[in-house]
């Protein structure tokens, strides 16, 4: 995106939300720009829709989440801060919408915040993830790297000629893992509102190999256990210990008494209960989804992989997060994410469905617009900008995604990553021997979420 295209919709964007004394707080991920307002009858959602460079919109929660693409997410939200940051212009400050009912607009914001609480749980649980996307990606294509200078029918005999740098790119690849919990648990303590040095410690004393050294209750304690599960238990309760204390301490002493306390009770508790607990959770989610995978074949593939656009339309995929974690660090691969990229593949057959078909010249360019960033893995373009304003498309993308989470799950195809990656680059990160089934899925699901799509049709929407 141009920089003036980029500045011109910011603009757009402040004027459509009512201006900058109506946001209460702006953000952004990979694809979206995500905005809380203070006034929600100031908003023109309509016109929103409508802006050049808006490929859709989405609302989880009290979130309204504006779908830019890849890369330009973070240039428009800069380019908003640095509006918001230059007084000077008065203009941005006038809303678009007098509100005309203020117990309208007071029942309106009650109901965003409290109509999705699941919704915001789990938002909060990807928040603590969501940062740790770029080391994911990173380590994941290092480490698909490193599998294919390891095969000689590829490199020939350069991972015998080059050990010393095949050893360098795994301690690349692998970093991200050898410092998981640390990360996890400074995220944590910011999205729980603690300390993030104090989230950070938490989880350096759940994974400290010191742990092994000590006997409690008859039991050799285990470094590590638990994994990501443990480390959010253990950091959830510092946060509120912390908040708590800082209420009950004099202020004379509270700097000094209160990490000190925090520590000692907190990383107590783990000890002795947090940690087994989190050892019996990620444990039952590790073993339970491979079961589940290994067991039901074709039928759990189509479920997993039909269901997962709604699960993201509804933000409950969020959820998902800590799972793909867990069953990387158990057992070194993740058999589900290859499975649920496949609903995203299903989105692009289905729109060249759309693209051929369609005689409607804004929504040709919106598609071509939106494939090339589909086919790389990021399919909310897609989605919002294409196949679910339509109707029958998503629905038709979604049994394409079932076609393909069918023979990716029966196919036994795991990656090396945990999330982050999807569509074709997510190939590079297939485990030895299951590459060449991962693009025949990729390719077959294309062309049934395609088919689909032709069958049952749509209503082609005037210009």
């Amino acid at each position: 995106m141009a920089a003036d295209k980029t500045q011109v919709l910011a603009v757009q964007i402040l004027t459509g939300i009512g201006g900058r004394g109506n946001i209460s707080r702006l953000e952004n991920c990979m694809t979206r720009v995500r905005i809380e307002v203070f006034d929600e009858l100031l908003l023109n959602i309509p016109e929103l829709k409508k802006l050049d460079g808006v490929k859709g919109y989405v609302k989880q929660g009290a979130q309204h989440q504006l779908i830019v693409g890849p890369g330009a997410a973070a240039k428009v939200l800069d380019a908003m801060q640095s509006l918001l940051e230059n007084a000077a212009d008065t203009s941005l400050n006038r809303p678009l919408i007098d509100p005309k009912d203020q117990a309208a607009s007071n029942k309106a914001q009650a109901k965003a915040k409290y109509s999705a609480p699941m919704s915001g749980a789990l938002r909060q649980l990807a928040n603590v993830f969501i940062p740790l996307i770029p080391a994911f990606i990173a380590s994941g294509l290092i480490t698909g790297i490193i599998n294919l200078l390891k095969r000689p029918d590829i490199a020939g005999g350069l991972a015998l000629d080059y050990p010393n740098v095949l050893a360098l790119l795994g301690v690349f690849g692998g970093a991200v893992f050898a410092i998981m919990n640390i990360l996890v648990g400074v995220n944590a303590a910011r999205v729980f509102g603690g300390s993030q040095a104090m989230g950070g410690v938490m989880a350096g004393i759940l994974s400290s190999p010191q742990l092994a050294q000590i006997t409690l209750f008859g039991e050799v304690l285990q470094p590590g256990r638990g994994g990501v599960i443990a480390v959010l238990l253990v950091v959830a309760l510092m946060c509120w210990i912390e908040k708590r204390l800082r209420q009950w301490l004099p202020e004379s002493v509270e700097l000094i008494l209160n990490p000190l306390l925090t520590t000692l009770i907190t990383a107590t508790l783990a000890i002795i209960i947090l940690q087994p607990l989190g050892g019996v959770i990620s444990d039952a989610i590790a073993q339970g989804v491979n079961l589940a995978i290994d067991q039901g074949g074709l039928l759990v593939g189509a479920l997993l992989a039909g269901t997962f656009l709604p699960l993201v339309l509804s933000g409950l995929h969020q959820g998902l997060v800590p799972i793909h974690v867990e069953l990387i660090q158990s057992h070194g691969a993740n058999p589900l994410l290859p499975i649920l990229a496949m609903a995203g593949v299903g989105q692009v057959g289905a729109a060249f469905a759309v693209l051929l078909k369609t005689r409607n010249a804004r929504l040709k360019k919106v598609i071509k617009g939106a494939l090339p960033v589909g086919i790389l893995g990021i399919g909310e373009p897609l989605i919002f900008g294409v196949t679910l304003p339509l109707g029958r498309p998503f629905i038709a993308a979604c049994l394409g995604g079932a076609v393909g989470g069918a023979l990716i799950c029966y196919w036994k195809v795991a990656t090396v990553i945990t999330f982050g990656i999807s569509g074709l680059p997510l190939a590079l990160t297939i485990i030895s021997g299951k590459v060449m089934l991962y693009l025949t899925g990729v390719l077959i699901t294309m062309v049934a979420g395609f088919i689909f799509t032709w069958m049952m049709g749509f209503n082609d929407p005037e210009e």
